[in-house]
């Protein structure tokens, strides 16, 4: 018989029975990792993809659920393979044999008490906790010393945009309490002398059609609560339409104004550590095959 675990590792606190393979909650999952893909990838951000990739495992399910989601096969769709924690170990190490920079978890929140069992011991490269910010403060605390890198999302800084398109208007607040308790974990960042994120915070933003205010707003709370020198921004204009959950604007990428207004906005809030991608970004290239490779 299956042990069932009472579940509130995230926001949602939904309180489902979880047990080992039995898929439960608003995650749909059970307690076992259930993966898509570990391979190097080379998508991510210069400082953590590098020249050799990053190390990234797919987690499979997902507790936030955004319309626009372009994960959508592993994220709503669940597709995947169940792991133990020892052979989630084990597939730490054929990555990092493969010379990969770091271990990058992808949207591994739902998972994180087998994540910690197999992180136990430690690995010797950074791990990089790979998030849609939608976190409990409480269980990113157990996370520390086991992750280097925080690489969180800032999807919304409004709760209007947070409730219609992910239905968590409470997004926000938590994402915010949560980025900063990513800081006190890792302080402020530190690269190598190649430019590799060592330890560190790196907030990401993703611009939405048609709602530039979210992005401005975002862009204020981090301009006001961070220094230079303390995280990396990555601004993202790869919006590439998948589903729209019925919302007509997001049937399109952002336009070269919506991306030039936004950079603009970043540059004159004064941000000046990190990135942002080129107008045009958007492409299906960035979705990986989730085909089970090494897993």
């Amino acid at each position: 018989m299956e042990t069932e675990t009472v579940c509130r590792l995230c926001p949602r606190r939904c309180g489902a029975a979880r047990g080992p393979e039995t898929g439960r909650g608003v995650c749909g999952m059970g307690t076992l990792p259930v993966l898509a893909r570990a391979a190097s990838h080379l998508w991510e951000e210069p400082c953590i993809s590098g020249t050799r990739g990053s190390g990234a495992v797919f987690f499979s399910g997902c507790a936030l659920g955004c319309v626009f989601c372009q994960n959508r096969a592993i994220s709503a769709g669940r597709f995947g393979k169940a792991v133990t924690p020892a052979r989630l170990r084990e597939i730490f190490f054929e990555l990092l044999a493969q010379g990969v920079h770091n271990i990058n978890l992808v949207n591994p929140t739902h998972f994180a008490d087998a994540v910690l069992e197999a992180l136990e011991g430690g690995l010797p490269a950074p791990v990089v906790w790979n998030t849609g910010g939608y976190e409990r403060t409480e269980t990113l605390a157990r996370l520390e010393g086991k992750v280097q890198i925080y690489l969180p999302d800032l999807k919304y800084a409004l709760s209007e945009p947070a409730r219609k398109y992910s239905g968590a208007a409470d997004y926000p607040e938590t994402a915010k309490a949560a980025i900063l308790e990513m800081y006190r974990q890792t302080g402020p960042y530190k690269l190598d002398d190649d430019g590799l994120l060592r330890r560190g915070v790196v907030i990401r933003h993703l611009i939405l059609p048609e709602n530039p205010e979210n992005t401005y707003r975002v862009i204020d709370w981090v301009a006001e609560t961070f220094r230079p020198g303390q995280v990396l921004f990555s601004l993202m204009s790869q919006f590439t339409p998948m589903e729209t959950g019925g919302y007509a604007e997001l049937g399109r990428p952002i336009t070269a104004q919506e991306h030039e207004r936004a950079l603009q906005y970043m540059l004159d809030a004064g941000i000046e550590d990190g990135y942002w991608q080129e107008p045009g970004a958007a492409d299906g290239a960035f979705v990986p095959a989730f085909d089970l490779t090494g897993v």
